[in-house]
């Protein structure tokens, strides 16, 4: 076990148990578990035959380790992860980084005081087909990009059927559509294209019984001379999620639930798959898992950098502020604040 990092996982609800059961997965890490809850705390222990498990993150600090997974709700990332980043660990903040820009600052100041490293789980920079269509895009073979078009939505009670009683029936614990499932979308889109630099937003709560948080979405974006449009819900029958970019001589198209992205050139021609893979539950949350643990050894950069899901958070930030002003807000005032 010499060679193995020794990670904390800090919150073993839904994501936090993924997290756990894919860095498990890479056989790279010797796990522990802190979680507030006793009955899930031992529940989690003994499924995944975790020795060491903390009811509070103090107790966790106390005993070494190499680096921390923060999967608690997202008004809690930054200052759990200060916590962790003093003691002398590596971070993976589960996303969003968090519902408000306060601290984060004060955690990029500590990160480079402490010589220590930092990353954002946004699991789609793990996906290889969004990957190659990234790498596509950059060639230069289908021309400037002009327009970014994103659709996504599935029957959230069916996959979430817990979904009244967690994080998610409150905005303040990172809750409502556009933190939970929208953000990823945005961070997917900001990972293409560049940043978020404008947008204007509407949303409501259309259908989801037993919360008052938003379920439906739609944003239209500036990201340097792109043009975006992004629509988003968490109530209809299929799930989806496609993400197309519309350049000078061409168009490409991700397709999550396909595992593929595909490209067109010509009016009336086939569509040409240009990567696809096939992936099992699991196997994007584990090439993320190895990904960080790469970034630790210092054999790549992080797939999603602090500075990165802080642009995201503003981008969040916007589409709130958006609604409630009923205007276009610039992303970029939230950053410098």
């Amino acid at each position: 076990m010499a060679d193995r990092k020794r990670l904390l996982v800090v919150g073993v609800g839904s994501i936090g148990e993924r997290h756990l059961r894919c860095f498990q997965a890479t056989g790279r890490v010797e796990l522990s578990i802190c979680e507030l809850n006793d009955g899930l705390r031992e529940k989690i222990a003994d499924q995944y035959g975790i020795e060491k498990k903390y009811a509070d993150l103090d107790s966790a600090l106390a005993d070494p380790h190499d680096c921390a997974v923060i999967a608690t709700p997202a008004h809690l990332h930054i200052e759990m992860s200060k916590q962790a980043v003093q003691a002398g660990l590596d971070i993976f903040i589960e996303k969003p980084l968090s519902t408000n820009l306060e601290g984060i600052k004060e955690l990029q100041s500590l990160l480079q005081e402490r010589q220590r490293k930092a990353a954002v789980a946004y699991v789609y920079r793990a996906h290889p087909a969004l990957t190659a269509m990234k790498e596509a895009l950059e060639s230069g073979k289908f021309g400037k990009p002009v327009q970014l078009v994103v659709i996504s939505g599935q029957h959230f009670p069916t996959y979430r059927p817990a979904y009244r009683d967690i994080y998610y029936n409150s905005r303040e614990t990172g809750g409502g559509a556009v933190q939970d499932a929208l953000t990823h979308s945005m961070n997917a889109g900001e990972y293409l294209l560049g940043p978020v630099n404008a947008l204007v937003a509407d949303f409501s709560h259309q259908v989801l019984e037993g919360v008052d948080v938003e379920d439906t979405v739609h944003v239209i974006t500036r990201q340097g001379n792109v043009l975006g449009n992004f629509s988003l819900n968490q109530h209809q029958a299929a799930n989806e999620s496609m993400i197309t970019v519309i350049c000078e001589r061409g168009m490409l198209r991700f397709e999550f639930q396909k595992s593929w992205y595909r490209w067109i050139t010509k009016p009336e021609t086939e569509w040409q798959v240009g990567y696809q893979e096939t992936l099992e539950r699991d196997t994007l949350f584990q090439k993320q898992a190895s990904a960080f643990l790469d970034y630790l050894e210092g054999l790549c950069p992080p797939l999603c950098s602090l500075a990165d899901g802080a642009q995201t958070l503003a981008v969040n930030l916007s589409i709130l502020n958006s609604v409630d002003q009923r205007s276009w807000i610039e992303t970029t005032d939230y950053l410098s604040s």
